[in-house]
């Protein structure tokens, strides 16, 4: 068995072995102090005092009394797309809305016409490039979406492109069909038929060369309707693709209920969601997930997540990492800005982007914490103050190396 010891670590955190974390549960990361973790064959194969590590392990690694702790689980991403969208963040300064920018061509359609003419080659080689970004800021597990396409043949190219990243990166990756991301412009004032075409042709060609993990829908005004969305979800669940939803980015859309309903595994964005949608999360297994990237490049509302968690819920965080709304993929600043915008404590945010994304994308069995038997992706980090210091100083390079399945990337 390949083994690699990590010693001296001055805390390791994040170990728990619940599939997520409620309410109270989110603010503990059951730290170790002065602790050593083993790896083997890829895997955490134990952990502990430092005082009970184990000898003659061949390679060790010394954490000079860094943290470790899980890697991130960003379960919301968009890193599949062509050029970038800077025009129109400059739009924004001029002080246009979301919708209006959208309303001009810009937007979802803007990145699906420059997506439709990018080879499958060009697509792999950008989309690679924000892989190995992110992972180097320490992301181990991620979710991506199609959704750029807004065709049948597009969709599927991105999702090959996602299915090739699973092939040849060591990181975790979950695929999402989000088909139903805009109604595209040779569909405008038919949007029935595009929701049939995404029912009809996208879903099963989809399934049946097995790309996609799960289904999205953008469920909010301007946008797709409840009506659209059941009529999706159902066709779906034919094919065995659990819902993941965008819900109440732009209005209190039902997005959430509709998603509850049909045992989504999330549902995601939530800056319009109110009490009444905490409440309905509160009787579900689904996982409410900021997304406070968005939020601060679009200047709009953070989502509830310090009521969720007062009121006993689970919380995810992701990046939303995409060409228009949210720009980044850097965990480390979700985490800070979940502290500073949403009022989370450090230890809660970590536990959100972390266990709580990894529930969000059906990957907590394999990654998400320091659990006996997962695999072993982790950052250890240089010797920090206090946990606090992580949120604190999220632009610090305080990242020293970057575990994916056991090994230094």
């Amino acid at each position: 068995m390949e083994q690699t010891l990590i010693t001296n670590i001055g805390m390791l955190i994040g170990i728990t072995d619940k599939p997520r974390l409620c309410g109270a549960e989110m603010g503990d990361l059951h730290p170790i102090e002065n602790a050593y973790l083993l790896i083997g064959n890829g895997k955490i194969a134990a952990f502990g005092k430092m005082a009970d590590a184990p000898q003659n392990i061949d390679h060790v690694v010394d954490a000079k009394g860094g943290v470790v702790m899980p890697s991130f689980c960003d379960s919301h991403t968009h890193i599949v797309y062509a050029g970038s969208r800077e025009q129109e963040f400059i739009d924004k300064m001029k002080g246009l809305s979301y919708e209006e920018i959208a309303k001009r061509g810009g937007g979802i359609l803007n990145s699906a016409q420059r997506l439709r003419n990018t080879p499958e080659e060009e697509l792999y080689r950008q989309s690679a490039a924000r892989l190995e970004e992110v992972m180097l800021k320490g992301t181990g597990t991620i979710e991506i979406k199609s959704g750029y396409g807004l065709n049948v043949d597009s969709e599927l190219k991105m999702l090959r492109v996602i299915r090739r990243m699973k092939e040849e990166y060591p990181v975790i990756i979950k695929s999402t069909l989000l088909g139903a991301h805009g109604v595209p412009a040779e569909y405008k004032g038919r949007q029935d038929e595009y929701v049939d075409l995404v029912c009809k042709e996208m879903i099963p060609l989809a399934a049946k060369e097995n790309l996609a993990d799960f289904i999205d829908v953008f469920c909010d005004k301007g946008f797709f309707t409840v009506e659209d969305t059941d009529k999706i979800l159902n066709a779906a669940a034919k094919y065995g693709m659990r819902p993941k939803i965008h819900a109440n980015e732009l209005d209190n859309s039902g997005g959430v209920q509709i998603g509850i309903q049909h045992h989504a595994l999330s549902v995601d964005h939530l800056e319009r969601a109110g009490l009444e949608e905490i409440a309905a999360l509160k009787a579900s297994e689904t996982m409410p997930t900021a997304l406070p990237g968005a939020s601060f490049f679009l200047n709009m509302p953070y989502a509830l997540t310090r009521q969720m968690v007062d009121e006993g819920l689970s919380v995810a965080l992701a990046s939303d990492y995409n060409p228009g709304s949210s720009p980044s993929g850097d965990m480390r600043f979700v985490v800070s800005l979940a502290c500073i915008n949403m009022h989370l404590l450090p230890e809660e945010a970590i536990n959100a982007a972390t266990i709580n994304g990894a529930y969000a994308m059906d990957a907590h069995r394999e990654s998400g914490s320091i659990t006996v038997g997962k695999w072993a992706n982790l950052i250890l980090t240089k010797p920090v103050s206090s946990i606090a210091f992580i949120p604190y100083a999220h632009q610090t390079p305080y990242i020293e190396q970057v575990f994916v399945k056991g090994k230094a990337i």
